[in-house]
């Protein structure tokens, strides 16, 4: 037929093929000849897939046939919500000259586009939504903010910047650093978690409480320090220095993941003591070792080898790598 592609199961139509790939003028003829421009057909509106697939000329056309511009698809997200990547920034500048709200949330997680923004790490499209009206704090379901949003998509280092830039446009605007959503995870848990520290910097100045925990008892420290061996766990010896330089042994959960299987044979001895000592008490002496450390602070690595001690309590001091946790 003239509007669906199967006469037995509606998936697409005419002006959501049209719009999708950009033919304007041939989305234009469809709507002239009768075509429902805000029909929902296999989960989606035209304006949907013109948003989508980055195709203004057909967005502004569907607009200006009387498109809503805050129809939610099938999944519960209106066009609005499709804007993802740097390109689409005109077409959210186009859908909110048109009446798109800005608060609108997802219908399932109250999702707004500023979350959206924020997690994709879209600098210009938050400053738009802010200029708009968009409120920093606001939340989705799960009680997440877009601040939350953004510092726990800053995964990457190579992306580091544009989360940085992000967060410092939302904090402008009267985010709050402390607020915790999913799990009791704060901006800065999250930030500490993905190793970003210039997020952690920027957090901590606005006020940011580096003391409160999670819902598992994890402080924000503790989640620098999880990050921190999975960097490590690829190299034994990195990784024993780290966990010799604390008092108990953090929960393997949180690095053995992500040790690849061979390097895991090749010294399991060293891994299988790691994972067994996590969570319980180490020995006395390597507690001695870690409160004489703690009482030396920065001088450690000067003041050790002058202590009236003998060398093997020196020696010891200094965390030498023996290849197993005990």
């Amino acid at each position: 037929g003239l509007w669906v592609l199967s006469p037995r199961r509606q998936q697409t139509s005419a002006l959501r093929i049209a719009a999708s790939r950009g033919y304007s003028d041939c989305a234009r003829h469809l709507l002239l000849r009768g075509a429902v421009v805000d029909a929902v057909v296999g989960g989606r509106a035209p304006m949907h897939d013109s948003v989508a697939a980055l195709r203004l000329d057909c967005a502004r056309l569907l607009l200006a046939f009387g498109a809503d511009p805050n129809l939610l698809n099938a999944e519960g997200s209106a066009p609005l919500h499709l804007c993802t990547t740097p390109d689409s920034l005109l077409c959210a500048e186009l859908l909110l000259a048109h009446g798109a709200q800005v608060t609108l949330g997802t219908r399932d997680q109250q999702l707004t586009a500023l979350h959206v923004a924020a997690r994709q790490g879209l600098v210009a499209h938050v400053e738009l939504y802010l200029h708009h009206g968009a409120d920093p704090s606001c939340r989705t379901r799960q009680g997440e903010t877009p601040l939350n949003a953004a510092c726990a998509a800053a995964e990457r280092p190579e992306e580091a910047e544009r989360y940085y830039r992000v967060a410092e446009r939302l904090l402008a605007a009267g985010a709050n650093p402390g607020a915790a959503g999913r799990k009791d995870h704060t901006p800065l848990h999250n930030a500490c978690g993905n190793g970003q520290p210039r997020l952690v910097q920027l957090l901590l100045r606005h006020g940011a409480d580096a003391t409160v925990s999670n819902c598992a008892g994890y402080t924000p420290m503790d989640c620098a320090l999880h990050a921190m061996l999975k960097f490590c766990c690829r190299h034994p010896p990195a990784l024993e220095m780290v966990l010799n330089a604390y008092d108990r042994i953090p929960p393997a959960e949180s690095w053995v993941g992500s040790v690849p299987p061979e390097l895991w044979e090749e010294h399991q001895e060293f891994y299988a003591s790691a994972q067994r000592m996590a969570g319980t008490p180490r020995r006395l002496q390597h507690l001695a070792r870690c409160a004489v450390r703690r009482h030396l602070g920065a001088r450690c690595h000067l003041a050790v080898p002058k202590l009236a001690l003998p060398a093997p309590l020196r020696h010891y001091l200094q965390l030498p790598l023996t290849g197993i946790i005990s």
